[in-house]
């Protein structure tokens, strides 16, 4: 990685896109001492990021290209403000069991405002009108909580993760209002959204991935140091560390 304070801010911020991706993916490069840095199953850990560089590869990459390539960019983002307004509920919701009412207040107004005046969600009333956008998963409450993270794991197709953020979105999907809505196969809904997140995630980060991948000495050495200083970032709400 890059020396230098520009260089981690532009790696918060790269590791960011990838997250938003659903799936850190990459090659294995170099080695370091099974269970270190709180990662007892490196070596495990290490196969499953080879195999999802291996489908990001044959499968995401090539679809992500050919979303760029022929859907139009306003079509795009339009795609991609409806995908984040499906999250106002869950945010609204963990903002909430973190203690926070002013900013659940926020959230509200915004998923409010995006669902009726935004279509839906497709245009961003909200920021227009100058309501922020917070990011807030079950993960993070439970951090709030003193939930400590557990070990380092990199699960396949999704990427890495801990025993405390795996929980956590478990229950954030239980308050996906997809399972609310009265329509038929939820079910499939569910698993619709969540195969063009991915795709539109992995879609704005083409130019990222390769960049942190080409910067990188041990890519996945790389991306386990990125996750967990993204994760304290988002629990910290961005606050400097003690």
């Amino acid at each position: 990685m890059r020396s230098g304070s520009d260089s981690a801010g532009k790696n918060m911020f790269k590791l960011a896109v990838v997250l938003a991706a659903g799936l850190c993916l990459g090659g294995c490069v170099g080695s370091t001492a099974v269970g270190s840095d709180n990662d007892p199953y490196e070596q495990t850990n290490r196969r499953i990021f080879t195999f999802n560089q291996k489908l990001d590869s044959y499968a995401l990459k090539p679809t992500a290209e050919r979303y760029v390539k022929y859907v139009p960019e306003g079509v795009r983002n339009a795609i991609h403000n409806a995908l984040d307004n499906l999250d106002g509920p869950s945010i609204f919701a963990n903002e909430l069991l973190q203690g926070n009412p002013q900013e659940a207040g926020e959230t509200a107004g915004r998923f409010i405002l995006n669902t009726t005046f935004g279509v839906a969600g497709v245009f961003d009333v909200g920021s227009r009108v100058g309501i922020a956008e917070h990011r807030e998963d079950f993960g993070q409450t439970l951090a709030v909580w003193g939930v400590g993270q557990g070990p380092y794991l990199m699960a396949p197709l999704l990427g890495p993760v801990n025993p405390r953020d795996g929980a956590g979105q478990v229950v954030d999907y239980a308050m996906d209002p997809i399972w609310y809505l009265p329509i038929k196969g939820r079910v499939f809904w569910f698993i619709g959204r969540r195969y063009v997140t991915i795709v539109d995630g992995r879609a704005r980060s083409l130019d990222v991935l390769d960049e942190i991948e080409r910067d990188s000495i041990d890519y996945y050495a790389t991306t386990r140091s990125l996750y967990r200083q993204y994760r304290q970032n988002q629990i910290r709400n961005g606050t400097p560390p003690p």
